[in-house]
């Protein structure tokens, strides 16, 4: 069994054809089909269903395809090792990040670390924080960025608090509050809400704001996006809160300050067990100095 084989099975599982996983693998079809034959051969079993119309994995291939995963991570990891020994940064560094996050200017922190370590390949991920968190646990991602309420702390990795932020009101420019510099969570408690959707971390932001006052509100609207939530309240559709520091990326809509507005703080976090050379060396880009607490 070479790492190769495995490159193509991957390479075929992803992208669900022979021919755009030749193509990837800048190899002619015959041979990487031929090496995935000579897999099979050796494991006993077919990695993949093939039809003239289509390619999908076997129960064999399905149980194949996340060990083989993790052998090529590990050669990609042990080949960055040497390299940094030697003192030469490479391999892959794979970030997460909330929508909102505003602590760290990604794409210039990305810019910078690019031309020092151009060697380097990243990928980027947005999501919720609590995915964000469960996959720097599982090694999917290297480090991420989160925003989370003041009464939580990211578990099982670890972490550093890059900065507080309160959140702020955003309405439409018709709206009634629109003309109102200030307001509280009582007044806008009467008004429909877009949100997060119940159960992540930026929703709770809110939820355990207006929770803690002793009232409730109707989120009628739930999106992913915090983009997505801006596009929904410029024409009325509802009210929402936001990061103060993300608000003036938003366009079409009007942010005013909450008197008693929920807090949140952004974090980096990285994996206690295990940090590839690019994370060490991005986390030290960005003036932290990694730690397995």
């Amino acid at each position: 069994m070479e790492l190769q084989q495995m490159r193509y099975v991957v390479a075929v599982a992803e992208t669900n054809s022979f021919t755009r996983a030749a193509e990837r693998c800048l190899v002619v079809q015959s041979a990487l089909s031929h090496q995935i034959a000579r897999l099979e051969k050796e494991l006993g079993a077919r990695l993949f269903e093939r039809t003239s119309r289509r390619v999908r994995l076997t129960p064999a291939g399905a149980a194949f395809l996340p060990a083989a995963r993790q052998c090529l991570d590990a050669a990609e990891r042990a080949a960055a090792e040497v390299a940094a020994a030697v003192g030469e940064v490479r391999g892959r560094l794979a970030v997460g990040l909330i929508p909102t996050v505003t602590a760290v200017d990604i794409p210039g922190a990305l810019r910078d670390f690019r031309e020092r370590y151009p060697r380097v390949r990243v990928s980027l991920r947005v999501g919720a924080s609590d995915d964000l968190v469960e996959q720097v646990r599982e090694g999917a991602l290297d480090v991420a960025f989160l925003g989370l309420p003041t009464t939580v702390r990211p578990q099982g990795v670890a972490a550093h608090e890059l900065a507080r932020d309160r959140l702020v009101a955003v309405v439409a420019p018709d709206h009634p509050l629109a003309g109102e510099s200030r307001v509280d969570l009582r007044r806008l408690s009467s008004e429909v809400f877009v949100d997060l959707p119940a159960g992540t971390a930026g929703r709770a932001q809110s939820d355990l704001a207006f929770e803690a006052a002793g009232l409730t509100r109707d989120v009628a609207f739930e999106v992913t996006s915090a983009d997505f939530i801006a596009r929904l309240v410029g024409p009325g559709l509802g009210v929402a809160m936001l990061p103060t520091a993300y608000a003036p990326h938003l366009a079409g809509v009007v942010t005013i300050e909450v008197a008693d507005a929920p807090a949140r703080v952004e974090y980096v976090i990285w994996s206690r067990f295990s940090r590839t050379p690019a994370a060490t060396a991005f986390l030290t880009a960005l003036g932290i100095t990694p730690t397995d607490s």
